[in-house]
């Protein structure tokens, strides 16, 4: 099965893109929809998050708007909640990829934010980056719900930047082009990995 890493800064256009590897038929991981599971009621991180941050647990879930106030600014308090959250998403994502192989998924897409920041990309067969121009990104980005300039650089600051990623990537998709234009560019690109095939031994 062909690991193909996905990934991105914050408003590039991932989740367009991983829906689109989705309808060609890779099995497909989101960092963030693990995240979001892990910090919902049940979840395996509400109760160690709780015991660190206490004020960022409302009704038995994670309140990410309160626990970003709290992480953001702060490296030590960023690098406590990452040491409980990181073994975890880990733990998600093998157990994604077992299943994904039992079921004989020709690859699968992991869209993994800080693929390169944490040093990942060793693992994967191909590394893709998402990439819009810096206009877009910020339209994008500050469209969203809750979002603010200040939160928006603090993200910024935690993320190498786009270039350099394009610079290490195996490839590049443009979000900034049509969709229909976006999704050939990505068609291409996942038959020519395909082709090639893993380039990693089991």
């Amino acid at each position: 099965m062909i690991k193909i890493g996905l990934t991105g800064s914050i408003g590039m256009g991932k989740s367009t893109a991983l829906k689109i590897f989705a309808d060609l038929g890779a099995a497909i991981w989101d960092a963030d929809d693990a995240v979001h599971r892990l910090y919902d009621r049940e979840g395996a991180a509400v109760p160690f998050i709780e015991k660190a941050f206490p004020d960022s647990v409302v009704d038995g879930a994670v309140d990410r708007a309160r626990l970003a106030q709290i992480v953001l600014n702060d490296a030590n308090q960023l690098k406590n909640l990452e040491e409980i959250v990181h073994p975890l998403v880990a733990q998600d994502r093998l157990s994604f990829m077992g299943d994904a192989a039992t079921a004989g998924a020709p690859a699968v897409v992991l869209d993994i934010p800080l693929l390169f920041e944490n040093g990942s990309e060793a693992f994967f067969d191909a590394v893709i980056v998402v990439s819009a121009p810096p206009e877009i990104q910020r339209e994008r980005v500050l469209a969203r719900p809750g979002m603010t300039e200040e939160k928006f650089a603090a993200i910024l600051a935690q993320q190498m930047p786009d270039e350099e990623k394009r610079m290490r990537a195996d490839y590049v998709i443009s979000s900034g082009q049509p969709l229909g234009d976006m999704a050939d560019e990505i068609a291409r690109v996942y038959r020519e990995i395909l082709d090639k095939g893993p380039r990693i031994t089991p």
